[in-house]
């Protein structure tokens, strides 16, 4: 499953060279990998009720051509791996037909202390059957 979320870009993005700040890319790929968890059924609000959370463990970004105030970006994801563990989400930035940016992250799942902590069955199962 690939989910695609639009956003507008902000001033508050961009720097001084009036291009999007590479730091302002993290928070689109936490909304679209939000995004995503929403369309398979899974509010991440409903991973937290269960004393869980995806921490991001690993970040890479490769950037391609920069995006400016008030373009219309689009943020495509998709889960790439999963294991019993850990969740690994690819992404790609575009500006109409233009490749801005692509990566991934990788999350492990962890218990409200820290510990690592086992996907649980149902949810495993259900993030397998969305996985690419």
């Amino acid at each position: 499953m690939i989910v695609r979320l639009q956003i507008t870009v902000r001033y508050v993005e961009t720097d001084a060279m009036g291009v999007v700040h590479h730091s302002a890319y993290v928070p689109w790929l936490e909304a679209a990998r939000v995004e995503w968890l929403n369309r398979m059924g899974v509010p991440y609000t409903e991973v937290e009720r269960q004393g869980l959370a995806f921490a991001v463990v690993e970040l890479g970004l490769t950037y391609r051509h920069p995006a400016r105030f008030g373009d219309q970006v689009e943020v495509e994801t998709w889960l790439e791996e999963v294991s019993s563990r850990a969740l690994r989400y690819r992404y790609r930035v575009w500006k109409e037909a233009n490749l801005l940016a692509e990566g991934f992250t990788r999350h492990l799942c962890q218990e409200a202390s820290g510990k690592a902590q086992r996907i649980p069955t149902d949810l495993l199962n259900r993030l397998k059957a969305h996985s690419q």
